[in-house]
């Protein structure tokens, strides 16, 4: 809910440059959280991240990103497995960023690579050691006090 709130605060300010992405902190059995290497010839290509993708129109956030997993990792969520824990907003030179970051505990599947970019599980503490996009750099405190 103070998720929810706070992104209304945002509303004023997104324009056609305004990118809504939902990514997922997936956190296994042993407390790690996945992340993913953007392949080079993306954009911000080479840099870590936490899976997820851009809201369709008509899309809510949590149906964004379990479409996102699904196509990404080939795995499934629900929404009552997903939870809110954080957002960022970013302005990179081409476009504006609204990042909404849901933590995922449970889904069913195999984690797999299923878009070319490398899959890493790594401790809240070691994630700083991996150069991330600006927009998602906020999370990585808030999951290491969360975890």
């Amino acid at each position: 809910m103070i998720l929810r709130r706070n992104i209304l605060k945002l509303m004023p300010i997104i324009g056609p440059r305004m990118i809504i992405v939902s990514a997922g902190a997936l956190i296994d059995i042993d407390g790690r959280v996945l992340i993913s290497k953007r392949p080079e010839e993306k954009v911000l290509g080479g840099l870590w991240e936490f899976p997820g993708g851009k809201l369709e129109p008509n899309e809510n956030p949590e149906e964004a990103l379990m479409r996102e997993l699904y196509e990404e990792l080939g795995i499934n969520t629900w929404k009552s497995c997903l939870a809110p824990i954080s957002f960022s907003y970013h302005e990179y030179d081409n476009f504006d960023l609204l990042l909404l970051l849901f933590v995922c505990r449970k889904w069913k599947g195999m984690v797999q690579s299923h878009e070319g970019q490398t899959l890493k599980w790594v401790f809240p503490q070691e994630i700083q050691k991996y150069p991330m996009p600006d927009a998602d750099k906020p999370f990585i405190p808030v999951l290491r006090d969360l975890l």
